[in-house]
Parts: C-alpha cells; sequence; structure tokens
C-alpha cells in the first residue's frame, strides 16, 4: 500500500512538473513587457515556496531581471551585488541537470539580454567608466558563448511609421519574442470545435487566446480577425503576426507567424487534424494555395 501510494506521488508530480504553471507565465509576460522589479520580486517570493523547488525557472527569471536591473544606476547603488548575482545565478542554472533545455526554450530573451549587456559595455566604454565597464565584462565572461545574435526586428512599414527610437523597437521586439514563446506551450494541444481555452483549441480561439495574455483583445473568428487587424505586405511580416488562409468561400483559417522577418513562412496554428502544430507553409501545398493575408495586432 505504501508503494503504491508513493508510486502516486511520483506520478502526481512528474505531472505537475510538465503541465502549464500559471506563476512561471506570469514571469514571462511580466519580464516581456520590462516590469523587470516585478519579476523580480515575484521571482523571489517563489523561490521561497518549496513547491516550486522542482524548476530553475523562477532562479533564471531571477538572473534575466538583475542583469536588466543592474543597468540602472540607482538600483545598483543601493544593490551593489546585482550583477554578481546575475552572473552566478546564470552559470549556476547553465551547470543545472535542466539548463540546457531551459536555454533552448528561451533562447530569445537570452539573445535579447546577449544584446542588451554588450549595448551597456560600449556605452560604459564611451562614458570612459573604466571599473563598471571591467565589472562588467568579468560577470559576462563565458555567459553568452553559445547564445546567438540576433538581429532586432527593422521596418519601413506602417507598424513602426509613428517611431524610430531603438528603445521603442526593442520593446516591440521583446513582445513578439514572448508572444511566441507562450503560443508554443500549447503545442500538442488537441483541436476541439469553438475551444478558445488549454483543452482544447480551434483556430482563431488559438491565436485569440495567445493575445489576450498579452493584453490584446481578438474578435472570435478568423475572418473578423484579420479584418480588424492593421494589414501588412509580405515582405513586412514579422514573428507574432497572423496568417490568413481562404478555403474558397471566404477566410477560414489564421495562424500565427514564428518565424525571423525575411526567412521562409513558419507558422504555429490549431490544425482541425492534428490540433496546435507547428508547420512550414512554403513547404505545404495545401496551405500556400489557400494563403489569403496577413495582419497585426503588435503595434
Amino acid at each position: 500500500m505504501k508503494f503504491f501510494v508513493g508510486f502516486l506521488m511520483v506520478i502526481g508530480f512528474a505531472s505537475f512538473a510538465k503541465a502549464q504553471v500559471p506563476e512561471f507565465d506570469k514571469l514571462e509576460m511580466l519580464y516581456a513587457q520590462n516590469h523587470y522589479k516585478m519579476v523580480y520580486r515575484k521571482a523571489n517570493r517563489l523561490l521561497d515556496i518549496p513547491d516550486y523547488d522542482w524548476s530553475q525557472i523562477p532562479k533564471f527569471y531571477k538572473a534575466l531581471s538583475l542583469f536588466q536591473l543592474s543597468q540602472n544606476e540607482h538600483w545598483l547603488i543601493n544593490h551593489p551585488k546585482a550583477l554578481d548575482d546575475a552572473s552566478d545565478l546564470f552559470r549556476e542554472i547553465k551547470k543545472s541537470s535542466d539548463g540546457r533545455k531551459i536555454f533552448n526554450a528561451h533562447m530569445y530573451e537570452i539573445s535579447f539580454l546577449k544584446h542588451d549587456l554588450i549595448a551597456w559595455a560600449e556605452d560604459l566604454k564611451r562614458r570612459n567608466q573604466k571599473d563598471e565597464f571591467e565589472h562588467l565584462q568579468k560577470a559576462m565572461a563565458g555567459l553568452f558563448d553559445e547564445i546567438p545574435d540576433l538581429e532586432y526586428p527593422t521596418s519601413n512599414s506602417n507598424e513602426f511609421a509613428n517611431t524610430n527610437k531603438g528603445a521603442e523597437l526593442d520593446m516591440y521586439a521583446k513582445e513578439r519574442v514572448a508572444i511566441v514563446e507562450y503560443a508554443k506551450k500549447y503545442i500538442g494541444t488537441p483541436y476541439v470545435w469553438a475551444g478558445n481555452e488549454p483543452t482544447g483549441f480551434d483556430c482563431s480561439g488559438f491565436t485569440s487566446y495567445v493575445m489576450k495574455n498579452f493584453k490584446k483583445e481578438l474578435p472570435r473568428r478568423a475572418v473578423d480577425q484579420y479584418n480588424s487587424s492593421r494589414q501588412l505586405k509580405e515582405k513586412n511580416v514579422m514573428m507574432g503576426d497572423l496568417v490568413f488562409f481562404d478555403n474558397g468561400s471566404g477566410i477560414s483559417h489564421v495562424g500565427m507567424i514564428i518565424s525571423e522577418k525575411g526567412k521562409p513562412l513558419v507558422m504555429i496554428h490549431a490544425s482541425s487534424s492534428k490540433g496546435v502544430v507547428i508547420t512550414e507553409i512554403e513547404k505545404s501545398d495545401y496551405w500556400l494555395k489557400r494563403l489569403y493575408g496577413f495582419g497585426t495586432y503588435v503595434y
């Protein structure tokens, strides 16, 4: 009997570990929205709760938020060890058994962090702040050796027509990455007609559910999502934008682009036959022949 109870506890724990954890999703969303102080506080609280000891995610977001907060001179004065603490946590996660899995799942966030820290180092060097520059170089040493550089989205299209500020482009880029990473969490979710929650999605239910988590309210039907979006030309499409399809009687399907601008189109969508999957549009005659247009809600 004891063995049976223990077995159930193991199974229950494994199921919990693999399930979506709202607290972790909240950390990811807040980080994407640049609420670094909130991420830091919430991550610290989760680290104090034994129920979350099975995951490195709170520690991961604490490290990321500390790196970002360290770039604030006032924060660094009050938290002089923040940069070293962030570096130590990051290295600890890299060495953990789940380190590679976490890094692969959050590669875009880490790449953007790398970009931010390099820009900070260049600024310190430009301002001749030698001690601060050397401190940052020491903290970063070896941390990002295997992390690829990612270009920030740039565009002359309407979605960025009202801004030429790098900080604002960074905000949009991070939001797009966060949207795509959040959408990927639901790969394998079954297709359910009129479904709009993690137990089952239809195509427009999936896109509206994902976008709602980023405070973007979409209409329920695919055709209405297209009509209310800011329509785009294919050359301007970026990750996080929506792609629409016409089966001959009007728009009947919607997916989300997860490929980088200028690369072959790849989408994540709720397929009626396979549930939430990733599809290379240009390698599928079925979808390519039905491609109707593109729209965005990220601007």
